[in-house]
């Protein structure tokens, strides 16, 4: 639903930087390499972010 603010394993803070991996991979950057530049090198953080369904719009729509 809504990105955790720490990773589940490790405790580093990933929430921060969900937004713009998304941004950025949308607009055809490798995933791989978004990871690498934000700095997320440890594997349990990388899973934080590429296995987050965001289903926040489906569960509360505004309009």
């Amino acid at each position: 639903m809504i990105i955790p603010v720490r990773c589940f394993t490790c405790g580093k803070v990933v929430g921060s930087a969900y937004p713009q991996y998304t941004e950025r991979v949308a607009m055809g950057e490798d995933p791989k390499a978004v990871l690498d530049s934000l700095g997320f090198e440890r594997y349990c953080c990388r899973r934080m972010i590429v296995s987050h369904a965001d289903l926040i719009k489906e569960i509360a729509p505004l309009g």
